[in-house]
């Protein structure tokens, strides 16, 4: 009787899995696109390689492009838009810059810069329309973070001795713009990588039990449910089909973490809340679903991706990743 409730469970939990699917979109795009933020489920802002900045508003049907003036050479990994005319977009590094449009993006102003040798900015997160950061790799010992509280008008420089200082060899990946998150009201978490990885919360550091000791390891991307909840994804992106401790839960705001019954399929660059118990993940060898907080995922697509987001105001979810790939997950 045990073994034929397991054997139902098992089935259900199959017709679950395969209730997913990943949708291909044609993007028109060859960039490389990292940045991804979802709007609605109509309004979506990519961004990446060569300068390259996209938009659509109806859905992901039709794409409009832009080559950033001046800056075809910049990487735009991380961008973050409000509505269909308002976006934000940081270049990585050499120098680092930060522009905003507000027109769609037929114009950019340059809203941040620093030349400074050594800098390289990694994320971006927004609170709310108003109040945002920015974070970047150690300069020194000390991790670069900046505030704006005008809708990106204006950054300002957090002062050193309000930093948390780094180890040797710690820095964060520039993957999926999702190693910041809001935790809370003004409140963000850090997740570092590659010699040491590690949750930063306020003057909190907490150890990841996630691979790392490699430039090439570490923790990539976390998402939050809430101050307790947390999911961290990554692994080796020399090796995508790896699975070796790719990802790490916390029930309990960072205190304790447990390793996923299955884990996600390979390397993972991004990791993004769905809502209720549902997670998503992606990575170069494909997307994982888990409805269970984490602790079981399915590998519904071998579609490769960058970075998942779901829709700040709908239930939409977008991927995109290199060579213009942007896909749109469907719910059966």
């Amino acid at each position: 009787m045990n073994k034929f409730i397991s054997a139902i469970i098992i089935c259900l939990f199959s017709f679950a899995a395969e209730a997913q699917t990943v949708k291909l979109l044609n993007s028109g795009s060859k960039a490389s696109l990292r940045g991804l933020s979802v709007v609605s489920d109509d309004v979506v802002w990519v961004s990446g390689s060569a300068g390259s900045v996209g938009r659509s508003v109806d859905g992901g049907e039709t794409w409009n492009w832009t080559t950033v003036k001046g800056f075809e050479k910049t990487d735009f990994r991380d961008i973050e838009a409000f509505d269909k005319n308002t976006a934000i977009i940081m270049g990585i590094a050499d120098p680092a810059y930060i522009l905003k449009t507000t027109d769609g993006g037929q114009n950019w102003k340059i809203v941040f810069t620093d030349t400074t040798k050594g800098m390289f900015l990694d994320a971006m997160e927004f609170w709310n329309e108003q109040s945002g950061i920015v974070i970047g790799d150690p300069l020194g010992d000390k991790i670069f973070i900046a505030r704006t509280f005008d809708g990106g008008e204006n950054w300002q420089g957090i002062p050193a001795a309000n930093i948390p200082a780094a180890d040797k060899g710690e820095a964060f990946f520039a993957s999926s713009g999702t190693n910041v998150r809001k935790l809370s009201k003004q409140e963000a978490v850090l997740v570092s990588s590659s010699l040491r990885d590690r949750l930063f919360i306020r003057n909190k550091k907490i150890d990841l039990p996630i691979i790392q000791g490699k430039e090439s390891t570490g923790a990539n991307s976390m998402a939050v449910k809430n101050k307790k909840c947390l999911v961290v994804v990554g692994g080796d992106f020399n090796t995508r089909d790896d699975t070796t401790k790719n990802c790490v839960i916390t029930n309990d705001g960072g205190k304790t973490f447990t390793a996923p019954v299955v884990g996600p399929h390979g390397y993972r660059s991004c990791v993004e809340y769905l809502g209720k118990k549902n997670w998503i993940s992606c990575g170069l060898n494909g997307v994982d679903y888990s409805t269970d907080e984490g602790q079981n995922w399915v590998w519904i697509s071998k579609d490769s991706f960058h970075a998942v987001r779901k829709a700040k105001k709908g239930k939409t979810v977008y991927f995109s990743g290199g060579g213009g790939s942007i896909g749109k997950l469907l719910l059966d």
